[in-house]
């Protein structure tokens, strides 16, 4: 395994080239500026690399906020539910990647699992007061 400096150096050559590309793609509808633009620099090499390699996904898969948002919500099938799109579009990029990630697998599973069956079991009484209360 790697230390994130060496990965850092291999991918970008530094850590200002780094912070640069995440600048560039932190700018439109997936990124929430919570940060000031010398804050990024002061960042550990470790969530540089985990936040550039989210906003590339979600700008390669989605393109903007709103789009990945509706589709969480598709995939929670609460299309609808205002108050947890809300909630969703307060979140920050990351976590909202996360969100969709485990959206995505709880689809998966319940598309793989079979229904259900429904069967009724009659209960067994294990005490002789109770197989004698029973049978009353």
């Amino acid at each position: 395994m790697k230390s994130p400096l060496s990965v850092v150096k291999e991918r970008f050559g530094d850590k200002q080239k780094l912070v640069a590309a995440v600048e560039k793609l932190a700018v439109g509808d997936l990124w929430i500026d919570r940060l000031s633009d010398k804050e990024l620099a002061r960042v550990s090499n470790t969530k540089l690399l985990k936040l550039h390699d989210v906003l590339s996904t979600a700008t390669k898969d989605f393109g903007s906020r709103a789009k990945l948002v509706s589709a969480i919500l598709e995939l929670e099938k609460r299309t609808k539910d205002d108050g947890l799109k809300a909630r969703l579009e307060s979140y920050p990029l990351p976590r909202l990647a996360d969100a969709h990630a485990a959206a995505r697998k709880r689809a998966a599973k319940a598309k793989a699992a079979p229904a259900p069956v429904a069967t009724e079991k009659k209960r067994v009484a294990r005490t002789k007061k109770a197989k004698a209360k029973a049978s009353a």
